[in-house]
């Protein structure tokens, strides 16, 4: 019986973790190699990209019960980076970044010109090309901003290969410079702490000498976006700003909607 991806990838992780883990151990490092010498143990074939393993686990897919089991009340294992091939497994407090339910959603005119929205591939890559077409992260800053790379692909030191689904460079009235990385979110992908943590760090690194700040985008029921300023504060990571967004046709814009507006700008 041939093993889907995700069976696969349960068994491949939870040899790992106890191949390292011990009552009591709150972190530990282990190498990307390790994915292939469990796989060839087990008679498992590997994954074409080795790297889509840990992404299901950080972003995707829930770990194994028996590592879920491990977990002490309030805490719960995530995945980080740790240098060149190599990974964390580390405890951190339960954090969820959910949209919520009790914001007012702003109507935008909608500026995706059709022809985009006709050939998006995914929904990450429909969100970005909204999110682009539509200036969405220059309304929810209140800066100018403009689109420097999406997709970008880097590595940075002591977290090693990061990816960042699209980065902005940003100007304020007063000329003080932003990088913005931004990630995008569709289906059941989640924002968590290690991508926070990365973008963070991939800012520090490589923009030193401007203002960080880390946007997350998800789409929600009724074709609403969320946007999300986020930020880590004591290992946590903690929402700066949350605004909700619906696209219309300026056509369908409500004009009472649009007075009541300027009591709350």
């Amino acid at each position: 019986m041939v093993k889907t991806d995700t069976n696969r990838y349960r068994t491949l992780i939870e040899r790992i973790f106890f191949n390292h883990w011990t009552e009591g151990t709150n972190e530990f490092e282990f190498a990307r190699i390790e994915i292939e010498e469990h796989a060839k143990e087990q008679e498992i074939a590997l994954p074409k990209n080795l790297g889509d393993l840990i992404y299901s686990f950080r972003f995707r897919i829930p770990l194994p019960q028996k590592i879920l089991e491990t977990q002490p009340e309030g805490l719960e294992w995530i995945i980080e980076g740790a240098g060149r091939a190599r990974y964390r497994f580390r405890l951190v407090t339960i954090t969820r970044i959910v949209p919520s339910k009790a914001l007012v959603t702003i109507a935008i005119p909608d500026a995706t010109p059709e022809l985009i929205r006709g050939y998006a591939l995914d929904d990450e890559q429909a969100l970005l090309a909204i999110v682009r077409y539509n200036r969405l992260i220059d309304t929810f800053l209140g800066l100018t901003t403009y689109s420097l790379q999406n997709h970008l692909r880097t590595t940075v030191s002591g977290v090693g290969q990061i990816e960042i689904d699209e980065v902005y460079i940003g100007l304020d009235k007063y000329g003080c410079h932003y990088v913005i990385p931004v990630q995008a979110k569709g289906g059941n992908d989640q924002i968590g702490i290690v991508q926070i943590r990365q973008d963070l760090a991939f800012a520090a690194e490589k923009f030193p000498d401007m203002r960080c700040r880390s946007i997350a985008a998800q789409f929600m029921p009724g074709e609403i976006i969320a946007l999300f300023e986020l930020t880590l504060d004591d290992s946590q990571v903690k929402v700066v700003e949350e605004r909700h967004y619906k696209l219309v046709p300026a056509n369908e814009l409500d004009k009472e909607a649009i007075r009541s507006y300027r009591t709350s700008s």
